[in-house]
């Protein structure tokens, strides 16, 4: 039991080092597609009705993203280490047990290169449709092509040099957030504003003159509500960062444990029927309650867990099997795998 212990606290570790690298890289992709943005290119295409044009000149590519797969190889690689790390040392003969961890087994390579692969694809798809009914918005209200680049992209900070804020890199519910923020921050109605300051992700430094505006009826200042709006953007961005860089980073590493022991057992090293995992829940009340259910369970090694709702799952985070988002999303479920050698001679 102690040596599950340290390896839950192994698992914990790895978790929050890559999950912040690959927020952080996430991060850098946005910065990066914003600074590579021709606004002039995108506010004449604009003015020219084009709104393929003006996307195009914000250059969304797939290639942008790529650092985020690197990390997510690197968290591959290091809970894969980490698993072997933490197996028996010898063997049911007293002899040693050595156990390597092999990144670049095929079966580790299509999973990483598949995984990868359907992460950016979403990401960059995502972004492209998101801008492209913001702009095709923007044009239908007749909006200031320059103002709707900038709401886009982000402003220059005259401080640090560099654009912030904008919907570029939020999720398609992060924008229509920011768009309700944005109406809301613009409006004179004391209970828009009033909803306003229950935003979740406001930055509260701004509560104050929004309230001054309510008691004297206007809209806040168009310069201080600006400030709002990009400060709300900007910790919009940092969640989804710190989102992805989660459920990356913990379906990376429980991937890894999986496919550790599955190397273990494909080396003849490891006998297939003395492994057995077992389901871990996080044990609050933000479990979900499928997943409540599960913990404790056990399974062979190739078997899958069944939870309550139908789904199949061979470990947290899988869906190879066809588990869909409802299984997925903010789990922070584990998986701890036994060795019983003595399951050979009973």
């Amino acid at each position: 039991m102690a040596r599950t212990r340290v390896q839950r606290q192994v698992y914990a570790d790895l978790l929050e080092r890559y999950g912040r690298q690959v927020a952080d890289a996430f991060m850098r992709a946005v910065a990066d597609l914003r600074a590579g943005a021709e606004l002039q290119r995108v506010i004449a295409a604009m003015e020219a009705g084009d709104i393929e044009g003006a996307l195009d000149a914000l250059h969304i590519e797939p290639e942008a993203f790529n650092e985020i797969a690197d990390r997510i190889r690197d968290a591959h690689e290091a809970g894969g280490k980490a698993s072997v790390e933490g197996m028996p040392k010898r063997g049911p003969d007293g002899t040693a047990l050595s156990v390597r961890f092999d990144g670049r087994n095929p079966e580790a390579e299509r999973w990483l290169s598949r995984h990868s692969s359907d992460l950016i694809t979403r990401l960059t798809e995502e972004q492209r449709q998101i801008v492209r009914e913001r702009l095709a918005e923007a044009m239908r209200q007749g909006q200031n092509p320059r103002v709707a680049a900038l709401e886009i992209i982000g402003r220059i900070n005259r401080v640090t040099g560099k654009r912030e804020g904008g919907v570029l890199g939020l999720s398609a519910p992060q924008e229509a957030y920011v768009s309700g923020a944005r109406e809301q921050l613009a409006s004179d109605d004391p209970a828009a504003l009033r909803a306003y300051l229950t935003r979740t992700r406001r930055d509260k430094r701004f509560d104050r003159s929004v309230a001054k505006a309510i008691r004297e009826g206007k809209a806040p200042d168009a310069a201080i509500a600006a400030k709002a709006l990009t400060a709300y953007e900007r910790r919009l961005l940092q969640l989804r960062g710190e989102t992805i860089g989660r459920v990356e980073a913990m379906s990376s590493l429980q991937q890894a444990k999986f496919e550790a022991f599955r190397q273990a057992v494909a080396s003849g090293k490891v006998a297939e029927n003395t492994v057995t995992k077992v389901w871990r829940s996080a044990s609050d009340l933000r479990v979900r309650h499928t997943h409540r259910s599960l913990n404790g369970d056990s399974a062979r090694l190739n078997e899958p867990f069944r939870s309550p709702s139908g789904a199949l799952l061979r470990f947290p985070m899988d869906t190879s099997l066809g588990a869909g988002t409802d299984e997925i999303v903010n789990c922070r479920c584990d998986c701890d795998y036994r060795i019983d050698f003595l399951a050979n001679i009973r």
